[in-house]
């Protein structure tokens, strides 16, 4: 793969315009970033679950935070990634090189806009509720239609979501760069291909698909089944992601006194080589000898965390860069660290898993999601088959215009649907919950 075609900047569903052209005030990139922070889908990723239930007492973390966490660590890899093109590549005469931390920061905050209410919970309830209702559903869309809907995925969502038209939208969705485009594909693949977890794009944003990979020059890894090498900037994203969500959920867990102070501490400062980083060490505990509010202790150790699995990263696509280049099989950076930084990411994995993704008010909201997830398909479904009905009619009056659920292919407005009930944030998905269910009414108090 070539850097003068992976940074292309021609934007979906636009004609093509030469960047040299655009205000002189904000690259081509920086509009890509400006075009996201300002949009609707992006802000209402403030009322949606990360890990814990939304902020009470104690702030954590939501999508929004997340997001935009996620994109401030991309945009260092970015920029320590320049670096290593230039050193590879040498003399390269693309001015565009200069733009990777601005692209990868952008597909970062463009990384979870796929995700439903209720966090995995509400993926996995659109699941759930497919594969419940198969002996009604499944006859009505074709093989691959159906795969769409059983392994829905928050990450061929953030495509079809970032390029498709709505009703009453002009053509190209966000219009973004397909250089960005393609840095989001974390997996260049349809549904179909089963024997992978997850997935990059639907069946109806498979021609969107094609045409972002051609343009980019990605590499067809298997063209039978349209399975296409990542982008080099990929690897970033989701290190960025891997890096971020890991470490914040520690320290969310922290502040809500999940873990103890004493534990995470251990935890943190287990990324660091008691032998070969002796002098960091000592220079650390001065800081924390210091620093005596605990929650300010566990944030700066966070940060030092963060800044070094960053350079660990770095120097994973170092090491990789021929073989990501070539479009061959690549070990996320994340799983390429030190033993120190590996075995401490480990322990964190695990307490993840074991104490926090566990915990009572987690396991409640996945619950609750579930629920509510699955009696608004239920009613939705209903409406889109039997249109004549009232209620159905009554439900329809109330979905947004541009959500079209009553025209088109099965597949085409169950895609609708999810489109409408994805877009959703956790409190408006409650809220049209209990509307469906008559437990809520306008000007009467529940």
């Amino acid at each position: 793969m070539k850097w003068e075609t992976l940074l292309c900047p021609n934007r979906w569903g636009s004609t093509p315009q030469k960047v040299e052209s655009l205000d002189e005030t904000r690259t081509h990139f920086q509009r890509d970033y400006d075009r996201l922070i300002f949009s609707s889908p992006f802000r209402r990723l403030q009322n949606k679950t990360q890990v814990f239930p939304l902020p009470g007492s104690v702030f954590v973390h939501n999508r929004l935070t997340h997001s935009l966490e996620v994109a401030s660590v991309g945009r260092s890899l970015g920029n320590n990634i320049v670096k290593v093109i230039r050193e590879k590549e040498g003399n390269i005469h693309n001015h565009l090189i200069e733009e990777i931390p601005t692209i990868v920061s952008t597909a970062c905050l463009a990384h979870d806009m796929g995700n439903p209410p209720f966090g995995h919970s509400g993926e996995d309830a659109i699941r759930t509720f497919f594969k419940e209702h198969a002996h009604k559903l499944q006859a009505q869309v074709s093989e691959t239609e159906w795969t769409d809907l059983i392994r829905f995925e928050g990450n061929a969502n953030a495509l079809r979501l970032l390029t498709q038209k709505l009703e009453g939208r002009r053509e190209g969705g966000f219009r973004l760069s397909k250089a960005i485009l393609a840095t989001i594909l974390k997996y260049p693949y349809p549904s179909s291909v089963t024997d992978r977890k997850k997935f990059g794009y639907f069946q109806s944003e498979q021609e969107t698909f094609i045409d972002i990979a051609t343009s980019t020059g990605l590499v067809a890894t298997d063209a039978t089944r349209n399975i296409y090498a990542r982008h080099p900037l990929v690897y970033l994203v989701e290190a960025a992601d891997d890096i971020c969500y890991q470490i914040m959920d520690i320290e969310d867990a922290h502040k809500l006194s999940i873990l103890s102070h004493e534990f995470v501490m251990e935890l943190f400062l287990g990324f660091f080589d008691k032998e070969l980083e002796a002098s960091r060490i000592k220079q650390i505990e001065e800081t924390l000898t210091e620093v005596t509010d605990k929650n300010e202790q566990i944030a700066f150790l966070r940060a030092l965390v963060i800044g070094k699995l960053v350079g660990e990263c770095t120097e994973a696509f170092r090491n990789s860069y021929e073989a990501i280049m070539r479009g061959e099989k690549v070990s996320a950076l994340a799983d390429q660290l030190s033993p120190v930084a590996s075995k401490a990411m480990g322990k964190i994995a695990k307490t993840a898993v074991a104490q926090v993704y566990s915990y009572r008010s987690v396991v409640e909201i996945e619950i609750a999601g579930f629920k509510i997830m699955g009696t608004l398909l239920d009613a939705l479904t209903d409406a889109i088959n039997n249109p004549e009905k009232t209620l159905s009619k009554k439900i329809f009056s109330i979905v947004p215009a541009q959500y079209n659920l009553k025209e088109g292919s099965y597949y085409q407005r169950y895609m609708s649907m999810l489109d409408f009930v994805s877009g959703m944030t956790d409190v408006y998905a409650l809220e049209f919950y209990r509307t469906i269910q008559g437990i809520s009414i306008p000007g009467i108090p529940h």
